[in-house]
């Protein structure tokens, strides 16, 4: 996305693609040491004899966990994104857009994220439905077990007894993820991918693809694929990172937050919370998300002087 305009010519955007796998691979090993070592000095070596830390099932020193989560997002995601911007002599606030969001825009991707909460909750119901052909039983049931092994972790994760525990997730699950994801998905990737294919769609969905497809979640691919895909329009329209980022804490925040009340009132983090929508509040919901998404649109270049060519 060509955000701002540049005082020299950028490499080529395969090499960019290149040097951000680079930095990828470089990053997430050096942070993953940082964070072992820094997990070592809290927990001590009992980290080493007992694993089941690394899958969630020792809640003893599950804070071990989330500190290489942290480490993982940071290196994987973020490091490479920022390196990028300076290996073609950009600051971040001007190659990715990072200017200061405006409060009614903010407001609208708030409205938009708590009214395609139904929507995409349907996906979701959907996709955790999604049955393949008795011949791909074998993928199925690897799909299965990855879906099994990721809910066991992220229940771990979302053990919380107190305000500070709940304050550690929003931090960890929310707010990290956010920022690093937002720079390498929409920032780096979704603006690399629209100078080398030059249409929007398809570099915010190519994106978005990415994005979901990265989380090994298949039973939760679609959900996580629109919402891709919307975050890539908002920065598009807006461009500026902050209304991605926003959204997304949004969407994981919600998710920390719903975890802390079933806990509070002594439920499993797996409950149904028992609310149901009729079939006309998913159309409702529908709506409202295209109506703001549209208005979020026509807003977003009223008076933004720094928006690429509209589409």
């Amino acid at each position: 996305m060509q955000v701002t305009q540049t005082s020299r010519e950028e490499i080529s955007p395969f090499l960019q693609l290149l040097i951000l796998g680079g930095y990828a691979v470089v990053g997430v090993v050096i942070a993953m040491i940082i964070g072992f070592l820094i997990c070592l000095g809290i927990y001590g070596l009992d980290l080493l004899h007992n694993t089941g830390w690394m899958t969630g099932d020792d809640l003893k020193n599950v804070g071990a966990l989330k500190i290489l989560l942290t480490a993982q997002q940071i290196g994987l995601f973020l490091a490479p994104a920022i390196f990028l911007g300076i290996t073609e002599g950009k600051r971040p606030q001007h190659f990715y857009g990072m200017k200061m969001p405006r409060a009614n825009l903010l407001l609208l991707v708030f409205l938009l994220m708590l009214c395609s909460t139904p929507i995409l909750g349907l996906v979701n119901e959907l996709n955790q439905k999604m049955a393949l052909p008795d011949s791909l039983k074998w993928l199925m049931d690897w799909m299965r077990r990855m879906e099994d092994e990721g809910a066991k972790t992220t229940e771990a994760i979302l053990k919380m007894n107190s305000t500070g525990g709940f304050l550690i997730n929003l931090l960890v699950i929310a707010i990290i993820p956010a920022i690093c994801e937002e720079f390498i998905f929409r920032g780096a990737l979704q603006r690399t991918f629209l100078r080398l294919i030059k249409n929007p769609h398809i570099a915010i969905w190519t994106s978005a693809i990415i994005f979901s497809t990265i989380h090994f979640q298949f039973f939760g691919f679609f959900p996580r694929l629109f919402l891709g895909a919307a975050f890539g329009y908002i920065y598009f329209w807006t461009g500026s990172i902050w209304y991605t980022i926003f959204a997304h804490f949004l969407n994981n925040g919600y998710a920390v937050a719903v975890a802390w009340y079933l806990q509070k009132h002594n439920l499993p983090i797996t409950s149904d919370d028992g609310t149901s929508v009729a079939w006309y509040g998913y159309l409702i919901s529908a709506i409202l998300t295209i109506a703001l998404f549209w208005i979020l649109k026509e807003k977003s270049t009223e008076k933004n002087t720094q928006q690429p060519t509209n589409f």
